[in-house]
Formats: C-alpha cells, structure tokens, sequence
C-alpha cells in the first residue's frame, strides 16, 4: 500500500501540476501494492496511469482523431505514417526547448484567432542537435498534442541515384502536404540540406535541396513541417530563411537526467537511490543513452538481484554507457 512519503509525493505533485511525476509517483504505489499481494490494485492504477498520460489533449469540440492509412503508389517507401500517442509529459527537455514548443501547439490549436488577424502560426521548425537528444520524440508529441497523424518522410526512398526522380518524388510529398494536415518529419535531414558547393557535393543533391528550397518556401498548407538534424554545421544557410523556428536540442543537464531516471524507474522502490549523485556521473550522455543505462539496471535488478534495483546497478550501467559513447 501507498507509504506516508509516496501520499504525500502525491499531493505535492499535484499541488505543483507536475503531471509526470505525480504518475511516476502513483506507478511506484502500484508496484508496492503488487509487492504485497494487491494485484487487482496494482493493476487498476497502473490502468488509470495510462488513461491519464494518453488522455486526448484539449482540441474543438468534437474533434476526430484521423484514421491512418500508409500511403500507396509513388509515395509508398517514401511516406511513413504512425499515430505515435506520445504526450508532452514522457519526454524531458530544457524549460527552453519546453517553452517553444508549447508555443508552436498554442499557435496551432489557436491558428482561427491568428489567421483573424493575418497571423499565420509556426509550423516550419528545424530541429538540431546531438543523436538522442529528444528531436524525433518532439516531432511526435506535436503530433499527439495536434492529434494529428505523423508522416515520416524515408530518405531511403526518396533519394534515388537516377536524375530528376528525387526531386519528382519531394513534389509529391509537398502535394500530400497541401492535401493532407499531418505533422511531417523529415529526419537525417542533413542528408538532403547540405550546402551546395560542398567537396563532396553530388549533383542529384544539390538539385534536390534547390527543389526543397523552392518548394518550402511556396507551401501554404495547414500542416507542420520538421526538419531534424544531428549536423546542423552541414546545412545550407539558404535553409534557415525557411523555417519559422529552429530550435536547438542539448544533452540533458544534472537535473533533467534526475527526472529521467525517476520517471523512467518509477515501478520501482527509489529512496534508497542517490539519484542527485547518479545524475551527475550520467552528465555527457543523451537523454536516449540516459533511458537505456536505466532500462539496463532495471533488467538486471529483475533478473537477478529479486528486483531490487541499486546503486551500484546503475553506476555499473551508466559507466557501460559511457564507455561506448
């Protein structure tokens, strides 16, 4: 059953509408109640944590969420779509990052008020950033706080080493755009951003990136378009005009990684964890390498120690982790 401390927690998370970590809170209350026998209990909460985090955002009135078909013909292997469901709460960014993408959601879901005054909302963003950093999960919480679809644009199929397909298959996608609202994600996209002249420039690519060039700035469509970079040092300079925000993506500090680790370990008992000390020996890994150091002792305490997570657990999958960055 719930200890004085996890009440407690609960209240004060609530107090403060810290969301995630009064789930977090409520999951280790779960895990208790399973520990001793309450399995219904363990279970009914777990459900209720679920519903609450995957709760359909505030949005009009009898809004639908659209059914996903992947897309056929010339854009199949090039279109990707996927209702991720990831909400703003299971990722965990700088209050800056935070900020500007609450901006981009309150701009989307109020866009009528905007558009009354001849404002257009942001909906071109480009993403940069070290792998792991949380760019492609924030393409996906946009898309479930718009309760939109999200098409992932496959570079491996769109670029083709047969001149003038490429370009013929970004028109195509750039149609889907206009026909279709959706959150689209163009990740690696370096790989068709590089700046023209470069010594390694191919001339397909440099075609291509005109063709985006031309084509991004000619949309007027309602949808989101994302461009994720891990070299944003490699990126044509012609690009930045382009987007309405480029917002910057960093490894996570002291704190962040704090929150990780609790978020992330919530099934399990954490008091006796020195989680302030664990996070300061994670500083330099990426949010992504964070989750699975943590994944890792989890999986060990479960297999082996009766599920009894550690220090040393972690400590031991922190140091593998940074020992292969």
């Amino acid at each position: 059953m719930a200890t004085a401390e996890q009440i407690k927690a609960l209240l004060k998370t609530h107090a403060e509408r810290d969301e995630e970590r009064f789930y977090a809170v409520a999951l280790q209350v779960a895990a208790g109640a399973a520990r001793t026998g309450h399995t219904k209990l363990a279970g009914d909460i777990k459900t209720l944590v679920e519903r609450g985090r995957n709760r359909a955002p505030m949005g009009p009135v009898g809004a639908l969420v659209p059914l996903l078909k992947q897309p056929k013909g010339d854009l199949s292997g090039v279109l990707e779509v996927s209702n991720p469901g990831t909400g703003a709460g299971e990722i965990v960014l700088s209050e800056e990052v935070s900020g500007r993408l609450k901006r981009v959601i309150l701009e989307q879901r109020q866009k009528d008020k905007l558009e009354q005054f001849g404002l257009q909302p942001r909906r071109k963003l480009l993403f940069t950033g070290s792998p792991g950093t949380g760019k492609t999960m924030s393409a996906a919480v946009l898309a479930t706080e718009l309760k939109l679809p999200l098409y992932t644009i496959l570079l491996d199929g769109l670029i083709t080493r047969y001149m003038g397909e490429t370009a013929a298959k970004l028109r195509l996608i750039f149609d889907h755009i206009q026909q279709t609202r959706a959150v689209y994600l163009f990740d690696e996209f370096d790989a068709i951003g590089a700046q023209r002249g470069a010594t390694n420039d191919v001339g397909e690519i440099r075609r291509v990136l005109n063709s985006f060039l031309l084509f991004v700035e000619q949309d007027r469509s309602d949808s989101v378009i994302v461009a994720a970079t891990n070299h944003p040092e490699l990126l044509d300079r012609a690009l930045h005009r382009r987007f309405d925000d480029i917002i910057r993506f960093d490894r996570p500090d002291a704190v962040r990684i704090s929150r990780l680790i609790e978020n992330r370990l919530a099934a399990f008992h954490l008091s006796s964890l020195a989680i302030d000390s664990l996070a300061r020996q994670a500083e330099g890994l990426s949010c992504a390498e964070v989750v699975l150091a943590c994944d890792d002792a989890a999986k060990e305490a479960v297999l082996h120690h009766d599920s009894n997570l550690t220090n040393d657990l972690l400590r031991k999958a922190i140091d593998d982790r940074q020992s292969v960055k």
